[in-house]
């Protein structure tokens, strides 16, 4: 029979305490990065969980608050790359992928505002995998170009030219759809 000593109980109070401290710097990092990576977010909430949990679980030696967070974005951006190459992955679709497509439903303008937000994120989600995550890690997390090719092991140059790039095919993408609204 197992019984609980203070040491153990005192253990487990530094660990809860531990996982609500990852928790509360890391989960909207990881599920942001998930779902731009998996576009679902029971997937991105799974990932998150799981990494959450290596992170508390194989305590890896981390030398300063900079570095556990490229651990956590490297290990993230991983841990999404397996769940795309896994065979489940393929075969399965969305229940939401094919409900209807709605149009807005205000003319409010911050709520169109908005749509224009979310319009910028579709377009950002349909570019090829490294010109998204480049942009993801740079614009949205706020990385410099050379932590983006750090962790996405490629080149500042190659950063810069998928970011380069990214921007092209968002400015036709979007740029578009604006230019009949302003012409």
């Amino acid at each position: 029979m197992f019984t609980l000593t203070r040491d153990s109980a005192r253990r487990g109070r530094r660990k809860r305490g531990r996982a609500e401290q990852l928790v509360e710097a890391y989960a909207d990092l990881i599920l942001r990065l998930s779902y731009s990576y998996l576009r679902s977010t029971q997937d991105a909430e799974d990932i998150c969980q799981t990494v959450l949990l290596r992170l508390l679980m194989t305590d890896p030696p981390i030398r300063d608050e900079e570095h556990e967070r490229a651990w956590v974005i490297r290990t993230t951006a991983n841990a999404c790359k397996d769940v795309l190459k896994s065979a489940r992955h393929r075969r399965v679709v969305a229940l939401d992928a094919i409900g209807e497509v709605q149009g807005p439903a205000t003319d409010d303008p911050a709520e169109l505002a908005s749509d224009a937000g979310a319009e910028a994120l579709a377009a950002v989600m349909e570019l090829p995998d490294v010109y998204r995550e480049a942009v993801h890690l740079h614009y949205v997390e706020g990385c410099p170009i050379r932590e983006v090719a750090r962790l996405t092991d490629s080149t500042e140059a190659a950063v810069t030219k998928r970011l380069s790039r990214a921007r092209k095919m968002l400015r036709t993408r979007l740029g578009e759809d604006h230019g009949r609204a302003d012409g």
